[in-house]
């Protein structure tokens, strides 16, 4: 997946921002990180805005889109504009997939380790 298809861009200001896009770019540059993956889950929620004279009063509610992710082992919730939803479920699905990935060669390295430790254990003696 090429970072063309993604059109999010990263826009925040300040002094955490900096500090959070230099750690990025030392980590994406160190493991070979695609920059533009996103962790958790996007899914559409219903809510109803409290106004007695809303049409949500008495229906299913407003649609409402919500990223679900953990950061520092803490569940954070953020709203998703309608118009960014294609995009950001595009992200959570290459997020998905390359962890999927990673956790795929860790084992892999794990069983190879300790089929050559077979392998090797009979020879050393």
């Amino acid at each position: 997946m090429s970072d063309s298809k993604f059109v999010l861009k990263d826009e925040a200001k300040g002094a955490l921002a900096a500090r959070i896009r230099q750690r990025k770019f030392v980590l994406t540059k160190q493991f070979g990180i695609p920059e533009y993956l996103l962790p958790g889950s996007l899914c559409l929620t219903h809510s109803r805005c409290g106004k007695k004279t809303c049409h949500c009063a008495g229906e299913q509610g407003h649609p409402v889109w919500l990223l679900t992710f953990m950061v520092q082992g803490k569940k954070r919730v953020e709203r998703i504009p309608q118009e960014w939803v294609q995009d950001v479920r595009r992200r959570v699905d290459a997020g998905r997939a390359f962890k999927e990935a990673v956790a795929e060669v860790f084992v892999a390295n794990a069983q190879l380790l300790a089929l050559w430790r077979r392998e090797t254990k009979g020879r050393r003696r």
